[in-house]
């Protein structure tokens, strides 16, 4: 019986034990849990990269405008504005991020890594990744599973979803799973990449879900920017040997503390934050046919 994922601690330890490397526990995971040849596993892997690339090329050249009209073409403007705020690659990757999201928000096609909502986070990380370092396919496909492993832990100890945990859940699951998927990929270690998540995460806590008109488009959608570029911050500092203090599975722990807490109008309801604002309001009733009714917290 393979390592079940229910701890960061655990993961370590079963890797140590029987010398597999993390995404070597995953693919183990993924054959005796689920039943996955390796070769399925990895053709699996292959296709949602191609489609990650695609949505990052698509929302980089397609017109880009979602239903509503909030979403405009605004990857492409970011990518071509002439003046970089830090560098030409730091400009790229936020407007990678964004056209993957922008992808989503258009009805195209995307992969949920782990959730449609955070679905520009990976492919933003991972193209300017390998566009900067040169990261062969093979390595970026190890770094995926060792995505899958930190994402299955979070949803054990905390959730992955927004309407559970807040956007802390999605957006701060998948910058966790940019964080550790560069370090792998950057020739770090176990330690390293978990303090990367951690790291990441907690930069993240208390993220609420309020978006404008229950829509997943703003904030989402810039959110997905902010947390690619919070991935790659998060594994630069790991990468230098920095500590993140309190071990990543008690940081996942407050994680979940802390969504069980939040309000539910705070929790993908569109009933607070920028969804209850004047012009949030205004653009709910312009693009909406109903009212959404929600249960009151439970005391």
């Amino acid at each position: 019986m393979g390592f079940l994922f229910e701890s960061f601690a655990g993961w370590k330890q079963y890797s140590e034990q029987t010398g597999l490397p993390l995404h070597q526990v995953v693919l183990e995971y993924e054959h005796e849990q689920k039943g996955r040849r390796e070769e399925e596993t990895w053709e699996g892997l292959a296709q949602a990269w191609s489609v990650m690339k695609d949505a990052v090329r698509s929302g980089l050249e397609d017109e880009m405008v979602s239903r509503s009209g909030m979403i405009n073409n605004g990857a492409k403007k970011v990518y071509r504005y002439p003046t970089p705020v830090l560098s030409v690659e730091f400009q790229q990757l936020i407007a990678r991020a964004l056209a993957a999201k922008e992808v989503n928000s258009c009805m195209g096609r995307i992969v949920a890594a782990p959730t449609a909502g955070a679905s520009g986070i990976m492919p933003g990380v991972l193209y300017t990744l390998q566009d900067i370092h040169k990261i062969d396919d093979h390595t970026i496909l190890e770094a995926m599973l060792i995505a899958a492993g930190v994402a299955l832990i979070m949803e054990q100890k905390a959730s992955i979803a927004g309407a559970v945990g807040g956007c802390q859940a999605e957006t701060g699951t998948a910058a966790a799973m940019g964080a550790g998927s560069i370090v792998h990929c950057l020739g770090g270690d176990t330690d390293q990449v978990f303090n990367a998540v951690a790291i990441t995460v907690q930069c993240m806590l208390g993220l609420v879900c309020d978006p404008v008109a229950g829509l997943v488009e703003v904030p989402c959608v810039v959110r997905n920017a902010s947390a690619a570029a919070i991935a790659n911050s998060s594994a630069q500092i790991a990468l230098a040997g920095v500590s993140a203090v309190i071990p990543v599975d008690e940081v996942i722990e407050a994680m979940g503390e802390i969504g069980s807490s939040m309000e539910t109008r705070y929790k993908e309801t569109a009933l607070g934050g920028l969804a209850a604002t004047k012009t949030g309001q205004a653009i709910a009733k312009r693009v909406l046919i109903h009212d959404i009714e929600v249960l009151p917290d439970e005391v």
